[in-house]
């Protein structure tokens, strides 16, 4: 098994390394247009490797060579939103980005499956899909599993109790507008209403959706450690065809009423990339509050497409 993580900066990185410590490929590949960043970091983390105890080798390189025959790809290369940077300007610029390391990664590993890592997130996984040629199963974005998480921590924090036994789901797109679903999240099987009160559990769910500015506000930087573990998750839940019931942002063709766009669902994650999408029962406010998700969503993919028109993306 071989896994490429293109761009080695934080999120990349870790993402290699959180890869190489599950010890269920037996390379990473990382890619960088830095000389020397992807080489240093993947030989540092090989000379983790005795101590930490994993096998998976781990090498860095500035061509797509070394990355032919990859069973998944992890694409986190993109740019942050700098000062003076319009939102036009960044969606133009990932976009470019996006769609040409996809298509330089899908000339030699034709059979594999990619994961988006990069922003905006359901709008770079329609970009990634389009230009790999790819069938809409080997191609997601990864932010539910990250944003579960964070529920999932704020959670446990708040009851004090372990991690491990809570369960959560959550849609929606990544962002302000996502679908924290606190009647379908659990602590050793029992619903979070019954063991918060509801006006607890609505700053819980608007923390989340602010999880991400939260850090940018604290370090000045996006994330990177959750992203980077939460790739991982979905990298092993594929390379080991375990089945995993996760929410990706999956492309949905009819599912939940939603047409032509990636967004959050729960989805069985194996083998075949997103075997499935889970459709759960949801109540007309919930179904409210994707159906806002979704638009904002396809807010973005009309922004793209105007931007083609426009001759501003190639």
């Amino acid at each position: 098994m071989k896994v490429t993580v293109i761009g080695a900066g934080n999120v990349g990185a870790t993402v290699g390394e959180c890869v190489a410590r599950l010890d269920v490929a037996n390379e990473v590949v990382m890619v960088d247009i830095k000389d020397g960043v992807p080489q240093g970091k993947a030989l540092d983390m090989r000379e983790s490797s005795p101590i930490h105890g994993f096998d998976t080798h781990v090498t860095g390189t500035n061509d797509y060579g070394p990355t032919e025959d990859s069973d998944v790809c992890i694409i986190t290369a993109g740019l942050p939103r700098s000062p003076g940077m319009s939102r036009d300007d960044l969606l133009a610029k990932n976009t470019e980005i996006v769609g040409g390391v996809t298509e330089q990664f899908v000339e030699g590993s034709p059979d594999s499956t990619i994961i988006v890592v990069a922003n905006p997130l359901d709008v770079m996984t329609y970009v990634a899909y389009e230009a790999s040629g790819f069938p809409k199963n080997r191609v997601m974005g990864m932010a539910g599993v990250l944003d579960t998480g964070r529920f999932r921590s704020f959670i446990a924090e708040e009851l004090d109790v372990s991690v491990r036994d809570v369960q959560a789901l959550l849609m929606g797109g990544h962002g302000d507008t996502m679908v924290p679903l606190p009647r379908y999240t659990t602590v050793g099987g029992i619903p979070v209403p019954q063991l918060l009160d509801d006006e607890r559990i609505e700053e819980i769910v608007e923390r989340t959706k602010g999880a991400g500015g939260e850090i940018v506000d604290l370090m000045g930087t996006s994330a990177w450690y959750a992203p980077g573990a939460a790739a991982a998750e979905m990298t092993e839940a594929i390379l080991k065809d375990s089945k995993r019931i996760l929410p990706c942002a999956a492309y949905c063709d009819g599912e939940y009423g939603l047409e032509d766009l990636f967004i959050g669902v729960p989805v069985k994650l194996g083998a075949g990339g997103v075997e499935e999408i889970i459709e759960v029962n949801l109540d007309a406010d919930e179904k409210a509050k994707l159906k806002t998700s979704a638009g904002h969503v396809h807010s973005n993919l009309d922004d793209l497409q105007r931007l083609r028109d426009e001759g501003k993306i190639g």
